[in-house]
């Protein structure tokens, strides 16, 4: 690689690699060390190829998809589960109250994404965290459409009953924000 390309490579990785890592974390199931490796092998993968790529970020996701995809095609098993603990909200301001119920959300999801297979943890990423639509996804996971549809919808109803929680912290959400319903209009032949 020439001097301008490895200015750029170094230029992508310190501008975007947070980002990068914080969906190598969700398509992990909450494993920062395991997202680590996962972003650094994708990066490893990338630069080797870096003067043939047209969009960077891109590529360096489609091989963070694939990479989670081949690990869960191998069956691998954790071994070990790391949970980082909440940070401390400051006492008596307004927004602690509402960085507390956002660091409880973070928390009790990564916790419910991590008891999801990896497959079904990768499928809800792509859709709701990346979102992607349901025809992208199968591309990158080499599936059909309805192969997506179906574990999207399996993966949810999993989600909602390994986690409760998640309903009951959505339901405290709706009762504090105002209600979009509409009443009933009575229609007139």
């Amino acid at each position: 690689m020439d001097a301008q390309g490895h200015e750029q490579f170094r230029d992508f990785v310190e501008n975007r690699s947070s980002a990068l890592l914080r969906t190598a974390v969700l398509l992990s199931g909450g494993d920062r060390h395991a997202a680590e490796d996962l972003l650094q092998n994708a990066l490893v993968k990338a630069v080797g190829r870096w003067h043939r790529i047209d969009e960077p970020e891109a590529y360096v996701r489609q091989i963070l998809y694939r990479q989670q995809v081949s690990r869960w095609r191998l069956k691998w098993r954790r071994r070990e589960l790391t949970v980082a603990e909440p940070p401390d909200a400051p006492a008596g301001s307004v927004a602690a109250g509402e960085a507390s119920a956002a660091t409880e959300l973070r928390v009790v999801m990564r916790g419910a994404l991590a008891r999801l297979t990896a497959r079904q943890r990768t499928v809800l990423v792509l859709r709701y965290f990346e979102d992607l639509p349901e025809a992208d996804v199968a591309r990158i996971l080499g599936c059909s459409v309805g192969t997506v549809r179906s574990t999207t919808h399996r993966s949810l109803a999993r989600l909602r009953t390994l986690a409760p929680e998640l309903s009951a912290l959505g339901a405290a959400d709706a009762e504090e924000s105002p209600s979009r319903d509409f009443a009933p209009v009575e229609a007139r032949p």
